[in-house]
C-alpha cells in the first residue's frame, strides 16, 4: 500500500527538460528568467516552491504550448498595454514633489537614515502604491537635502524620482 502511494507521487513529478531541470511555460514575465510565453528550464525546487504556486508558470505540456502560440499576438498586445500603463504611472511618479521628514541635528545630519521603506511610505501618503523592492538607492541617506532614487516597476520600466529629506518640526 505504501509503495503504491510512493509510485503515484513519483508519477506526478514535473517533466524533465533536456538539461535535467524542469521544463515550464511562463504565464507571467519573471525577472532574470524570461518573458510571458517562454519555455524555460529551472531546478525542481524553484518550480515547486515559487513559480507554480504563485502562478508564474505552468507545466509545459503540448496543449499549453499550442495555446500560447495560438494567442501569442493577443498576449503581446496585453503585455504592451500593461507596460504603457506602467510607463505613464512612472511619469506621474517622477512629477511628484515628495518630502520625507526625519530627525536631524543643526548641521543637517540625520539621527538615523532614510531608506526604501521611508520613501515608499511617503509615496503611499501621496496616493501611490509601491513596494520596497521597487526602490533602488545608491547608498544610505544620512543628511538633509534633495535626493534621487531609481524606481523599477518592471524589468523594462524604470526611471528616477526625486524627493526631499527635511528636518522634522518635532523637538
Amino acid at each position: 500500500m505504501v509503495q503504491k502511494q510512493l509510485k503515484q507521487r513519483r508519477a506526478k513529478r514535473l517533466p524533465k527538460g533536456p538539461n535535467g531541470g524542469v521544463q515550464l511555460l511562463l504565464i507571467h514575465a519573471v525577472d532574470n528568467l524570461g518573458k510571458q510565453g517562454d519555455l524555460v528550464e529551472v531546478k525542481a525546487g524553484f518550480a515547486n516552491n515559487y513559480l507554480i504556486p504563485f502562478g508564474y508558470a505552468t507545466v509545459a505540456s503540448d496543449h499549453h504550448v499550442r495555446m500560447v502560440e495560438k494567442h501569442k499576438v493577443k498576449l503581446l498586445e496585453i503585455e504592451s498595454q500593461r507596460l504603457s500603463g506602467l510607463r505613464s504611472e512612472l511619469s506621474t511618479l517622477a512629477e511628484q514633489s515628495i518630502m520625507i521628514e526625519a530627525k536631524a541635528n543643526e548641521e543637517g545630519h540625520l539621527y538615523g537614515s532614510v531608506g526604501p521603506g521611508d520613501i515608499v511610505g511617503a509615496f503611499k501618503a501621496a496616493g501611490f502604491n509601491l513596494a520596497e523592492e521597487m526602490i533602488i538607492l545608491q547608498g544610505a541617506i544620512r543628511e538633509l537635502g534633495l535626493y534621487t532614487a531609481v524606481v523599477r516597476l518592471h524589468s523594462e520600466v524604470e526611471g528616477e524620482v526625486k524627493f526631499w529629506v527635511v528636518a522634522s518640526e518635532e523637538e
